[in-house]
């Protein structure tokens, strides 16, 4: 039996990020520690990229063009979806998701999901590292996995 599991020391990647800026408190907090866990991880600033965009919905056109650009290992998206009293909510977490989706699945490299989809900023805050961990560590370091796993197949 063979099996086969991505690593986390990666030293020649070429990152993109794309942050969306809209709720910028809380996706600033999400870059920083998206960068942060990436250079733990040994890839260099000067090798990670970030692309702001205004909003979470304009995140799949810029990471579809990045994915087409050929240039990229692996594509890291942010954004902060907080929930209000209409169904924009609903059909920007919906749309974003399916998009960033068909990125990941139909593109020849990996595309992560750093989405925070909450009910409110207090929970938004807490998730972005303000008051707790930053989730996004773990989209960082999924990242670095299927960048490595992809190259084994």
């Amino acid at each position: 039996m063979n099996e086969f599991s991505g690593k986390f020391d990666q030293q020649n990647l070429k990152i993109a990020i794309v942050v969306a800026d809209f709720n910028a408190t809380v996706t600033r907090q999400l870059m920083e520690g998206a960068v942060a866990t990436l250079e733990k991880f040994g890839v260099p600033t000067d090798q990670i990229n970030v692309y702001h965009v205004p909003g979470a919905f304009e995140i799949p056109f810029i990471s579809q063009r990045l994915l087409a650009s050929g240039q990229f290992d692996g594509i890291m998206t942010l954004g902060a979806v907080i929930k209000g009293e209409t169904d924009h909510y609903d059909l920007i977490c919906q749309n974003v998701a399916s998009g960033i989706m068909r990125l990941n699945v139909q593109g020849k490299i990996p595309v992560t999901f750093g989405i925070l989809t909450t009910d409110d900023i207090e929970q938004a805050m807490q998730r972005a590292g303000l008051k707790m961990g930053n989730e996004v560590a773990s989209t960082a370091q999924s990242l670095l996995e299927m960048i490595s796993l992809s190259r084994q197949i």
